[in-house]
């Protein structure tokens, strides 16, 4: 239950002296030993005054003993394949150390196979981690990051040492060492009776298939036969390097999104608030044909019928009360349909193109016309800007996207052209400036106050 210093002693062969009770006082600060007075044996005035001690194993220092038991255990069982191999040198070893030997080798093996699925599972985990506790996974990244660089540098340097013993093992003959562990396990197994030995024979047959599998797969562990046939250790290793690059991608991801760069899961958020936020039914359609550009389709291939019903069909009609577009069972069952007899003549189209080409022309005048609008003569506020017509408003919206993903972080200042070379935009942001309100026949749209310049290239 307890010990004195001088049990302690005795069982060390020292001397109980003041630096042994110091050794144990240490033991108790740390946890290991919990003290209690000794007054027991108190026979004088002065053994009163001087402290006495009981010193009894705590629940952790008895944890402590058990790891570093264990520790000791598993240095001693280090060094199992060299054994084999000196066994296997001998001319008659020791048949219960080889099978003993193999039985070790083959357990821990299996260890190690078992621990590489779990230590990539733990990994994978790790790096689907992000979307969790963001802070604390950018936290131990690093250090996730050197523990899988040693991890990788261990299991190269260990599998190489291993694959030349078991080079050296199969080159010492390793078949005979596998035939005396059979064996062993085969007369242990046998029954015994008129058919011993054939059951015998039966049993050590397959004793050995099984040895040989195990040595086998203990083989592809860490020796690569060809190019097509990595050994295991190095395709966990592979693994190991590729996670590190997820790994240093995921930490991109999670800094572009802390440093307020946006990503399509952010938009999709942004856009499904933005819906939730809509006053009206006019608006949520509004929004919907901005941000998935729905809107109507030019169609040259429609029926006689329905070119006709559609031609006194007013500006502005809704979708759902416009004439539909008739189309054949067989067509919308084979993709393609024909009809029988005398084939159709061919359509003059040239009046529907001239449409479509005037239609053109009036677009163009009207963007650059929009852009005529949107050119100022410098710098100017936004809350400056006049009333826009909704084509020279969706012009100014591009133009204000490009430059806000175009600033960095912390930049109040930025300068960008568009994608067609035909305008410059510089935004600057007006420290408490308030917010600028910009009318448009759609609603007002507000924000902070910049200082906007358009400048056109084309002249």
């Amino acid at each position: 239950m307890h010990l004195r210093p001088e049990d302690v002693a005795a069982e060390l062969r020292v001397d109980a002296d003041d630096q042994l009770t110091e050794a144990l006082e240490q033991l108790v600060k740390w946890g290991n030993l919990r003290a209690d007075v000794d007054t027991s044996r108190v026979t004088t005035v002065e053994d009163f005054h001087r402290k006495r001690s009981l010193y009894q194993l705590t629940a952790e220092g008895h944890a402590a003993e058990q790891a570093i038991s264990f520790y000791e255990e598993a240095i001693g069982r280090r060094g199992q394949l060299q054994a084999l191999l000196a066994l296997g040198k001998e001319s008659d070893p020791d048949p219960a150390k080889i099978h003993l030997l193999l039985l070790s080798v083959a357990e821990r093996f299996s260890s190690l196979a078992d621990n590489a699925q779990a230590f990539m599972s733990a990994l994978r985990r790790a790096i689907d981690f992000s979307d969790g506790d963001v802070d604390g996974f950018i936290a131990y990244k690093e250090r996730l990051i050197d523990y899988i660089n040693r991890f990788i540098a261990d299991l190269a340097n260990s599998g190489a040492q291993i694959a030349v013993l078991l080079g050296d093992l199969e080159a010492a003959g390793h078949e005979r060492l596998l035939a005396v562990a059979a064996r062993r396990e085969a007369a242990d197994a046998a029954p015994e009776g008129a058919d011993a030995a054939a059951a015998l024979a039966d049993a050590e047959e397959q004793a050995l298939d099984a040895w040989r599998n195990r040595w086998r797969g203990l083989d592809d562990w860490f020796t690569s036969r060809d190019a097509g046939h990595p050994s295991q250790a190095r395709l966990l290793r592979q693994a190991a390097v590729t996670a590190i690059k997820q790994l240093v991608d995921t930490v991109g991801l999670l800094n572009e999104r802390r440093s307020g760069r946006s990503d399509r899961s952010a938009d999709f958020a942004a856009l499904a608030r933005w819906f939730a936020e809509a006053p009206d039914d006019a608006a949520a359609h509004r929004l919907w044909r901005a941000a998935f550009g729905l809107s109507p389709a030019r169609h040259l291939s429609v029926t006689g019928d329905t070119a006709d019903e559609w031609e006194n069909v007013p500006t502005g009609t809704p979708w759902g009360e416009a004439p539909p577009i008739r189309i054949s069972p067989q067509l919308r069952k084979t993709g393609s349909y024909e009809r029988r007899g005398k084939p159709a003549q061919v359509k003059d189209r040239s009046a529907a193109k001239e449409l479509l080409r005037r239609q053109a022309e009036h677009e163009a005048a009207q963007t650059t016309e929009a852009r005529r609008r949107l050119r100022t003569s410098g710098p100017a506020l936004l809350s400056d800007l006049d009333v826009l017509d909704p084509r020279a408003f969706r012009l100014f919206l591009s133009l204000l996207g490009d430059a806000l993903a175009a600033r960095a972080p912390g930049d109040t200042e930025v300068k960008t052209v568009t994608s067609d070379g035909s305008l410059e935009v510089r935004l600057r942001l007006v420290p408490d400036g308030g917010t600028a309100a910009i009318k448009t026949e759609d609603g007002v749209l507000t924000g902070p106050e910049h200082v906007i310049e358009i400048t056109d290239l084309v002249p």
